[in-house]
């Protein structure tokens, strides 16, 4: 991508995305003196980017070039309560990663569950997915092939305690892992979800469901009432 269509793609100013450019902020290299930007390494940055972004900016991402619109249902219909455990039976990263791949498998949609915890573990070793809120965000870092998954899907879940998940110590207990198959709609995904984390008061609902259902539930009616 050229600088003026890094700047559609990231619904910015020209002029802040060049700064950006310049500055050294933004992954891309000087082609004959232009920049250019390939479009898998923007969009491992937008991802290590987003904890960061304000509502405005997330709506931003969602409603990029080709990534349709902010009031259609997105993780309700990607989540499922056969995709939900709280407890997750997991006390530890590897285990937790372990059991959100096979609660995964409870949606069907999963052809190859040993590829699937590969790639995730491949992106958590890049850089860890959890934020200072106590949630992570594990998933593989490209789209995964029909070979591994039949539809894009989300599973949840919530550990019974706090788990050493993140940097220097950070914990998390609750878990969304996201296992898509084309790049919009993951980022799209990870981008509703971080909106969903920055409503008053919804991790603590989530830390205090009992049930599957009641996840759910609480998951649905957040969303629909953000997007309405």
């Amino acid at each position: 991508m050229t600088l003026e269509q890094l700047a559609t793609y990231l619904q910015r100013d020209l002029r802040e995305v060049t700064k950006l450019a310049n500055r050294g902020h933004l992954p891309g290299q000087r082609v004959g003196g232009e920049w250019r930007f390939a479009p898998v390494e923007i969009n491992h940055w937008l991802e290590t980017q987003m904890h960061g972004y304000s509502e405005q900016q997330l709506t931003a991402v969602e409603q990029g070039p080709g990534h349709g619109g902010d009031g259609e249902p997105l993780l309700a219909a990607l989540l499922s309560e056969s995709t939900i455990a709280v407890p997750l039976p997991a006390t530890t990263k590897a285990s937790v990663i372990r059991e959100l791949v096979r609660l995964a498998e409870g949606s069907w949609q999963v052809y190859d569950a040993g590829a699937l915890l590969t790639a995730v573990k491949q992106r958590e070793d890049m850089a860890s997915t959890a934020l200072e809120s106590g949630v992570a965000i594990p998933h593989p870092h490209r789209p995964l092939p029909s070979t591994v998954l039949g539809a894009s899907l989300i599973a949840f879940g919530r550990t019974a305690t706090d788990i050493p998940f993140g940097p220097r110590g950070a914990v998390c207990d609750l878990f969304f892992l996201v296992c898509c198959t084309d790049q919009p709609t993951h980022l799209r995904v990870l981008a509703r979800i971080s909106r969903l984390m920055l409503r008053p008061g919804l991790i603590d609902e989530l830390r205090a469901a009992q049930t599957p259902a009641e996840t759910y539930h609480l998951i649905d009616s957040a969303e629909r009432e953000l997007t309405s």
